[in-house]
């Protein structure tokens, strides 16, 4: 788990010249469901009912929000309503398509042809799945955020593990085969912050509970 307090990050890879203003982003990934505990690809499967009961805990938790966004998937809506979060669904924020893995496990998928697996998990730009390959949802992942307003504000986004890995690896700049060396647990909250064109991160990975009430 990366902490602010431990290390503090910054790139100005956003491209911009906002000038002196400040964005507070707060990304949050869905509570469980069946198949992040049985570590099947997802389909638009709700919340479990461990996954709801967290989530209904840490109502309130994130506080006030200039703006709140979510991915379309039932899990998204769940979380962000038992959250508390009036938020709007964003295509940008739904999770990678797994194509012709969805449903599947993935320790059978590398059983029945491991080449394929390791093709998807060391190559970014590959997808054997005929879903989304990883550098397509970095990219993604990118405009989402470049398209944030930039006036000083508070936003909470309710979104997938795959998607805050890429806002992790833009935000470094890292490159995109590090993906999978970030951990983004169900439920938990990933900070980041815009300022004079500038994105930093400030913690990823950190549990979402009810007395974590302070976005910035």
């Amino acid at each position: 788990m990366l902490r602010a307090a431990d290390r503090q990050w910054d790139t100005s890879h956003t491209g911009r010249d906002t000038g002196p203003v400040t964005v507070r982003l707060v990304l949050i990934s869905h509570a469980s469901t069946a198949a992040v505990r049985h570590a099947r690809f997802p389909d638009d499967e709700p919340l479990d009912a461990r996954g709801l009961a967290a989530a209904t805990a840490c109502h309130g938790a994130l506080g006030r929000v200039s703006a709140a966004h979510r991915g379309p998937e039932r899990r998204c809506a769940q979380t962000a309503e038992a959250l508390g979060l009036d938020a709007a669904p964003d295509p940008l924020l739904c999770d990678l398509d797994a194509g012709a893995w969805r449903g599947r496990r993935l320790t059978d998928l590398g059983s029945e042809n491991p080449a394929d697996v390791y093709a998807w998990m060391t190559d970014p730009g590959r997808a054997p799945h005929g879903g989304e390959p990883v550098a397509d949802v970095i990219a993604r992942t990118a405009a989402w955020l470049d398209r944030l307003p930039d006036t000083p504000s508070r936003i909470a986004a309710v979104t997938h593990p795959a998607m805050i890995r890429a806002a992790v690896l833009h935000v470094l700049d890292a490159p995109p085969g590090a993906f999978w060396r970030v951990d983004v647990p169900p439920l938990s909250q990933t900070r980041l912050s815009l300022n004079d064109g500038r994105w930093r991160l400030r913690e990823t990975g950190h549990p979402l509970d009810p007395v974590c009430d302070d976005a910035g």
